[in-house]
């Protein structure tokens, strides 16, 4: 497996319809709700098994010491085999060589655990998403 950043038309077509299959279309959210305003600004990580994208995230800079990750994403049959650490390692490593000084997210609460064990800490409870899914706020300091 490489975890790397997209690289072409189409692998960043299949990594965002991945962001999407994963993340929204569960919950009858149109195409394009797996993407937002600052995707053109943002750090891109896949993880790659024989050609085929088989999991996902981003991270973006908030202001200049706080990074943000986001749309974290893992195809199913992968999931629980150490790719979404891969990847969250890797997007840990770009937004710290950029200068982060601590990174944020909102955590689905089904996912609290693995970010925990990877050294953030729960802030908050933050949003609900789709009326159903409840976010908190996590933090770590670099």
């Amino acid at each position: 497996m490489i975890i790397r950043s997209p690289q072409t038309k189409q692998e960043f077509f299949d990594y965002y319809d991945l962001r999407w299959r994963i993340l929204r279309a569960p919950w009858y959210q149109p195409k394009g709700s797996e993407q937002d305003e600052l995707e053109g600004q943002a750090i891109h990580i896949i993880a790659v098994e024989n050609e085929k994208i088989i999991g996902c995230g981003r991270a973006h800079f908030n202001n200049n010491e706080e990074a943000q990750i986001r749309y974290m994403a893992v195809e199913k049959d992968w999931q629980g085999k150490g790719i979404g650490k891969k990847i969250l390692d890797e997007l840990e490593n770009k937004v710290i060589e950029k200068g982060a000084k601590k990174i944020i997210l909102h955590a689905r609460e089904n996912v609290v655990n693995f970010y925990k064990r990877n050294g953030y800490k729960v802030v908050k409870p933050s949003h609900t998403l789709f009326g159903e899914i409840k976010h908190f706020l996590m933090m770590k300091e670099i």
